[in-house]
C-alpha cells in the first residue's frame, strides 16, 4: 500500500491525508504485530521487548496485552524527555499494537512450535513483518511509536551507526531488564537481540527506507490541520 501525501499550501498534510495516514497506522501496526506474534509462536524464547512484557506480567495482575501498553506509555516518557515528536502514530501504537499482538496470540489454534530450525525460520520471518509494519506506519509521517521514536531519538544522536546496530543496542539493554523480571528467554532471544536489526536493515535497504529522514508532525500540527476549514 502506497500513499502519497501533498501538502496544502501551508505546507502541512491535508484533512484526508491524515485520515489516510491513521488507516495506514493502524494497517502497518496490525502487520507489525503478526510479526510479533510469529517471534512468540516460534517458542525458541521471546524478543527483548516481549520478553519485558511478559516478565512484568509476572509480576502484576496484568496480562500480555496490557503489560506491553503500560511499558508503551513509560516509553512514551522517555521520548518526551529525547525532545522526540508525539504525534497520534504514536498514541494509536501504544494503545493498539500490546493488544493486536494479545488478539494474534488468542486467535492462533495452532500449538506452540516444537522445532528448534522450524522455530529459527518463523522468528526470522516475524522480524520481516516487523520491519514492513515500522515502514508502513512510519511513512504516515504522523511520528513514531513509542519503541520506534526512542530508537529514532537514539539513532539521532548516533548518525555513524546505522539504524539497525542501535536498535540492536537498544533490544540488549531492555533484554537485561525483561531477564531481571523473568521474562522467558532462550535461543530465540539471542537471535532476536542481534538479529532483528540486521534483518531490519537488509530489508529497509531493498525498499530504500531511511527512518531518520522522515519528517513528522505531532499532535498539534496535525490537530490544528484536521480543525480548520
Amino acid at each position: 500500500m502506497h500513499i502519497d501525501y501533498e501538502p496544502n499550501q501551508k505546507g502541512r498534510l491535508m484533512k484526508k491525508d491524515i485520515i489516510f495516514g491513521w488507516i495506514r497506522i493502524i494497517a502497518g501496526l496490525f502487520i507489525f504485530a503478526f510479526g510479533v506474534h510469529l517471534t512468540i509462536f516460534a517458542n525458541i524464547g521471546l524478543a527483548p521487548w516481549d520478553c519485558l512484557g511478559m516478565g512484568l506480567s509476572y509480576h502484576t495482575p496484568l496480562n500480555y496485552g496490557l503489560s506491553m501498553t503500560i511499558i508503551a506509555v513509560t516509553v512514551l516518557g522517555i521520548d518526551l524527555l529525547l525532545k522526540e515528536k508525539i504525534g497520534y502514530g504514536t498514541i494509536i501504537d501504544a494503545l493498539l499494537t500490546g493488544n493486536f499482538v494479545q488478539l494474534f496470540n488468542s486467535m492462533n489454534p495452532l500449538p506452540l512450535n516444537s522445532n528448534l530450525w522450524m522455530g529459527i525460520g518463523i522468528m526470522l520471518v516475524g522480524f520481516v513483518f516487523m520491519a514492513l509494519g515500522m515502514a508502513v506506519y512510519m511513512k504516515s509521517e504522523q511520528c513514531c511509536g513509542p519503541r520506534d521514536a526512542l530508537l529514532v531519538g537514539l539513532g539521532k544522536r548516533m548518525q555513524r551507526i546505522p539504524i539497525g546496530i542501535v536498535e540492536v543496542i537498544l533490544w540488549a539493554v531492555v533484554l537485561l531488564v525483561g531477564w531481571l523480571l523473568g521474562g522467558p528467554v532462550g535461543i530465540g532471544t539471542l537471535i532476536s537481540t542481534f538479529g532483528a536489526g540486521i534483518v531490519m536493515q537488509i530489508v529497509y535497504m531493498i525498499i530504500r527506507f531511511e527512518p531518520r529522514n522522515l519528517r513528522h508532525k505531532d499532535v498539534i500540527e496535525t490537530t490544528k490541520t484536521l480543525m480548520s476549514n
